[in-house]
């Protein structure tokens, strides 16, 4: 069973009067072609015992992180807010300080870029984007990590030379669920989670498997990986919500990820869904 408190540590919003999503392309995302807010989300998170969620940037510009800070201080049910900026920017330092000096700015608490979107599967180790990354660290702030398995080397050997900062490895590092295979995805994330300073999120999982025709068992394989290689103290429950609605509903994907984790004691799960997030965000629950 899930603690009776749980924190969503990965969701998103969006309005589509305000700004298009441009990811959302072809027929199988189409169901997502529409705006999805807080209050969408909020009976489904409350009926499933939500006590609070971590918000997380969607598209890289920078309008988008001033309005989901000013939405979290709006909903109670928000905790914080993992935005973006641009961390090759010269001036990083100064558009964090001023996310933090805006309205619910005291909500942010990590930053994160499409990384799986970029080219370079080296991106994460360019001299700009250490300066980046190292500004994020002195901000006190989490770094999230949405990549495909071929750059997570990157990932790795940015955390080793940045031991200040911590990393959250999104999706598990996004593996190939569909396919069954596990390899190179299963080597790249031991040697991610070897070290410290790295967490990772039991989110987004849905989405990686056969449209329509998965079961439990297909996520096992990966799962236990995750759990064996960060252990349930640095592992964090998501439910990317609301993506995970091209394959399961909200309490369906919480109900998985409390069945891939029926291994766990009360005091591991209670980790998993709520202590983790909490720990890693520096959340305020009050």
């Amino acid at each position: 069973m899930t603690p009776p408190v749980v924190i969503d540590a990965h969701h998103h919003v969006w309005d589509l009067a305000v700004r298009p999503q441009p990811w959302i392309t072809g027929e199988r995302l189409q169901p997502l072609a529409r705006s999805f807010s807080v209050d969408d989300l909020t009976t489904a998170a409350r009926a499933a015992g939500v006590a609070g969620t971590v918000v997380v940037q969607t598209v890289c510009v920078p309008t988008e992180t001033p309005e989901l800070l000013a939405m979290a201080k709006a909903h109670p049910l928000v905790k914080g807010v993992v935005g973006w900026t641009d961390l090759t920017a010269p001036d990083i330092a100064d558009s964090l300080a001023a996310l933090r000096a805006g309205p619910g700015g005291d909500r942010l608490v990590g930053i994160r870029h499409q990384i799986q979107d970029e080219p370079d599967p080296y991106w994460l180790v360019r001299k700009d984007v250490r300066h980046g990354l190292t500004a994020v660290a002195e901000a006190g702030l989490a770094y999230d990590l949405v990549v495909r398995p071929h750059q997570l080397p990157a990932a790795a050997a940015a955390a080793a030379a940045l031991t200040e900062l911590t990393f959250v490895l999104d999706h598990l590092g996004k593996p190939s669920v569909a396919t069954k295979e596990t390899e190179p995805w299963a080597t790249y994330v031991r040697h991610f989670a070897a070290l410290p300073n790295t967490f990772c999120k039991l989110s987004g999982l849905v989405t990686e498997a056969a449209h329509g025709t998965w079961t439990t068992a297909d996520f096992a394989p990966y799962v236990d990986i995750a759990l064996d290689a960060f252990g349930p103290d640095r592992l964090l429950y998501g439910s990317d919500w609301p993506v995970c609605t091209l394959e399961a509903g909200y309490d369906t994907v919480m109900r998985l990820a409390d069945e891939l984790t029926s291994v766990l004691s009360p005091a591991e799960k209670e980790a998993v869904f709520h202590r983790n997030a909490v720990h890693v965000y520096q959340l305020t629950l009050a």
